[in-house]
């Protein structure tokens, strides 16, 4: 029997499908094997590309990549990921992977890019809400406020991410677990840095717990130091030892750091407890690890030697002790740690003065107080950067919250400014004609075509956005009623997309088009018999849509000349147009001296005014196939 290359594709993609559900369910429990199935699947796609699996495939490597600590490979698959979104997927799935991608930005300190995507995420969340999303990027802002030493704005993001994931926590999914292990490390950090040890405590042994009970090994060996040395902080030596073992132990966790740190806390203990010769075999240890892998790390390099020198004072081995120290002391002037510079040169004061060198002695106890004062001036210097970090994004954060207002005061100014007086005035005039006139069917119909648009025009109001399709559908209703109603059918009208737009996937703000499309009504073909109205859909870039209304009507010019005449014309303004260029200005955030509207006057071949064209850009956003606020996040 042969088999088609059809069927040979779609036994492919079978295969492909199955690979990827094993793959979701073992990434966060199965580190390893979701490495040798992800050398599969890539495979797979060489042989059979899909863009959906291809997607799943680059977001759950860049999630592998992040826990494996190999960050940039992590932000490669996630900037594919988000490239095959631009022609696949949905906007759940952009938003999940912006807020992953800030992660991994955030584990190399790069907190510029970090709340840059995260800035993006939340834009789109306010726009799309979902209450899970809104809970992984409550998270990552909290570490972002972090880096600030911002305690207070990340507690509160974080007890707010914690409220939002444990309300109904049996409907959790594994990246749900994900995000609530990440929070409940960084309350721990938050209690830590406010001096709260025994809550830091409580918080890291919940991350350790939520983890241990799913079965999410990759950064256990973090988890369980986080612990350990919370318990040093208050002095529970027997449970800091056992969490710093568990550090060690771990398989799951590819971190030879966590390991190198926990053999030197656990070196410390050994230290404090007199217990020496286990104390220096666990330096030893620490100081294999961190020249194999960390050969620059000179500030870890400068602990193990300072508590090495302590150890061989405690022998009464002073040529040793001081050695170790004035090693100590060279690698932490390399990357000028004073707090650990202070302790070495208090110890070095000590032990020059117990041999009778008191000028060494002296010039050691300048150098502390050099130190220490070196050490104030950093913190102060630290400080200082910090709230100059926290104002910069204060102020930020107060001009977007002053940009969201002034849109959302201008959404209200628009859906008052909506429709036009006669418009509705007309159409029930019309509709009330129909019952008076006893013609029951088409009364019924008119009024419930008529209350639904009122509805539509309500419910948009909402809505930043909405998908193309339905403006269209908004307009085709209000035209048509136009049409009906108003102009007893001598009104034309025709909307036209040009095959490159998907309306069904690009999302527009919302209430942008209509009001020009009234403008041209009253202002164009008012005055006129049988006036047509176009409206015409196209992309310009990647980014815009670009939406021309063009009438037949009478022109601007004869316009003015008619408001000049008129007093009770003179005095119409039209608000819904000036409204809506002030928000297309807030969404593209330029200038006002910057036009998205341009007014082109058409003329016949008089010259005589024929009618008026009007070219909008609007930026545009992608909306397709959105995901429910119960929906499966858990392949993303």
């Amino acid at each position: 029997m042969t088999i088609s290359g059809q069927d040979q594709e779609g036994t492919v993609l079978k295969k492909q499908k199955q690979l990827d559900l094993q793959i979701q369910k073992l990434a966060f429990t199965d580190i390893n094997k979701t490495k040798v199935l992800l050398l599969e699947m890539r495979k797979l796609l060489a042989k059979n590309p899909n863009p959906d699996i291809q997607f799943s495939y680059e977001s759950v490597r860049g999630f592998i990549e992040n826990q494996l600590y190999n960050y940039q490979s992590s932000i490669v698959s996630f900037k594919e990921a988000l490239r095959i979104l631009e022609d696949h997927g949905d906007i759940q799935q952009r938003i999940a992977t912006l807020i992953d991608l800030s992660a991994t930005y955030s584990n190399i300190n790069d907190y510029e890019l970090t709340d840059e995507v995260l800035e993006e995420a939340r834009r789109l969340l306010k726009a799309f809400p979902n209450k899970m999303l809104g809970a992984r990027l409550l998270c990552l802002k909290g570490y972002s406020n972090l880096h600030y030493n911002n305690l207070g704005a990340s507690l509160e993001l974080f007890l707010e991410a914690e409220k939002i994931l444990t309300e109904d926590f049996d409907s959790l999914k594994l990246k749900d677990y994900y995000y609530l292990s990440l929070i409940y490390n960084g309350l721990g950090l938050v209690y830590s840095g406010s001096e709260e040890p025994e809550k830091a405590v409580r918080a890291y042994l919940a991350g350790v717990n939520l983890c241990e009970t799913v079965g999410m090994k990759s950064r256990m060996s973090w988890h369980y130091l986080s612990v350990g040395n919370a318990y040093m902080a208050i002095e529970d030596w027997a449970n800091a030892q056992e969490f710093f073992e568990k550090a060690i132990a771990v398989k799951d966790d590819s971190s030879m750091l966590s390991r190198a740190l926990a053999y030197g806390n656990i070196g410390k203990l050994a230290l404090q407890q007199k217990d020496l010769k286990k104390a220096l075999g666990l330096f030893d240890k620490a100081e294999f690890i961190y020249q194999s892998d960390y050969s620059t790390d000179y500030g870890n390099f400068a602990r193990l030697n300072y508590w090495r020198g302590l150890l061989y004072t405690e022998l009464e081995k002073n040529n040793k002790a001081l050695s170790h120290f004035e090693k100590a002391y060279r690698q932490a002037t390399k990357v000028q740690d004073y707090g650990q510079l202070m302790l070495i040169t208090k110890e070095l004061v000590k032990y020059y003065a117990g041999q009778g060198d008191y000028e060494n002695a002296h010039n050691h106890q300048l150098l502390y107080e050099t130190f220490h004062q070196n050490r104030l001036d950093e913190i102060k210097e630290r400080r200082t950067l910090e709230l100059d970090a926290l104002y910069e994004s204060d102020k930020r954060q107060r001009e977007s919250d002053r940009l969201k207002l002034q849109a959302t005061k201008l959404q209200l100014k628009a859906l008052r400014a909506q429709m036009n007086p006669h418009f509705m005035h007309n159409a029930l005039n019309a509709i009330q004609n129909y019952i008076t006139s006893g013609d029951v069917k088409n009364a019924a119909s008119y009024l419930a075509r008529f209350s639904e648009l009122m509805r539509k025009s309500l419910d948009f109001s909402d809505l930043e956005f909405i998908s193309l399709e339905e403006e269209i559908d908004f307009l085709n209703e209000y035209l048509s009623l136009n049409q009906k109603l108003r102009f007893e059918n001598n009104l034309n009208f025709k909307i036209s997309v040009h095959d490159d737009v998907e309306e069904d996937i690009v999302g527009v703000p919302t209430m942008i088009i209509q009001p020009y499309v009234e403008n041209a009504i009253e202002h164009g073909i008012r005055r006129i018999q049988n006036g047509t109205i176009k409206v015409d859909f196209r992309m310009e870039g990647e980014d815009v849509l670009l939406c021309s209304i063009e009438d037949d009507g009478i022109g601007r010019e004869e316009v003015r000349r008619i408001q000049a005449e008129d007093p009770k014309f003179k005095n119409h303004r039209s608000r819904g147009t000036k409204i809506t260029e002030d928000r297309l200005r807030i969404l593209f955030n330029v200038p006002e001296d910057e036009n998205f509207v341009k007014i082109i006057d058409l003329k016949n071949a008089e010259g005589k005014g024929c009618g008026t064209k009007v070219e909008i850009q609007i930026p545009i956003t992608e909306i397709n196939l959105v995901a429910p606020e119960n929906n499966d996040l858990s392949n993303l």
